[in-house]
């Protein structure tokens, strides 16, 4: 079976995991060098995160890091969001993250994210351009050479919502409108908007990519 490496922006993983029936082991190292450029740059407003994608034939079990001679607990949430250390031990000692799914290994697969740290009710206009500016950035140091040179700046934000929102309610600059699990607005409508107001937070700032 292979263990599909697929992600939500820009670039893939490139993961060579190992698959055993209902089990995945993925090398550590992949994932410090992406963390290694967010931590070096010390971004204050954006992070990297990494999933497992939930659906019915990948529902995450277990996990745990190991090297030849420790285990690690691996954390990981509802929405199957890993929580990784910043460890440059574990690259040195070979850690592989081992991953324990209910459904077929062959349908799962490790994403990639940009997003904002932390979510809002209310924005203002220079807050959304800090946002968007650095997850540009961070973006960049993303990018292997020759290729950060013909990336495209993203082309805004995308506000993603909670399922269980039926709808929610934005303002932008008084004007009032609503809206269904997802708001995206361009590097444009960011410019030139003051104020933002949502009736709920956010669950989740990412870069909107045309």
């Amino acid at each position: 079976m292979n263990f599909k490496n697929v992600s939500t922006l820009v670039a893939a993983l490139l993961l060579s995991p190992t698959v055993i029936a209902d089990s995945v082991s993925i090398p550590y190292a992949g994932f410090y060098e992406r963390l290694k450029q967010v931590n070096k740059n010390n971004y204050q407003l954006v992070e990297i995160a990494f999933s497992v994608p939930k659906t019915d034939n990948c529902k995450m079990l277990s996990g745990n890091i190991t090297t030849e001679k420790d285990e690690f607990p691996l954390t990981f949430d509802k929405q199957q969001r890993l929580y990784l250390p910043y460890d440059a031990q574990l690259k040195s000692d070979r850690g592989l993250l081992n991953i324990e799914v209910k459904g077929d290994a062959s349908q799962c697969g490790v994403a990639m994210q940009v997003r904002a740290k932390t979510t809002q009710q209310e924005y203002k206009h220079d807050t959304l351009i800090a946002v968007k500016n650095d997850m540009d950035a961070l973006l960049d140091g993303q990018q292997g050479f020759p290729m950060k040179y013909f990336r495209k700046p993203i082309s805004g934000l995308t506000f993603s919502f909670a399922e269980s929102e039926q709808f929610v309610t934005v303002e932008i600059d008084g004007k009032t409108q609503a809206i269904k699990n997802q708001l995206q607005l361009t590097s444009e409508q960011l410019q030139n908007l003051q104020i933002l107001k949502f009736n709920v937070k956010p669950s989740i700032v990412s870069p909107y990519v045309l």
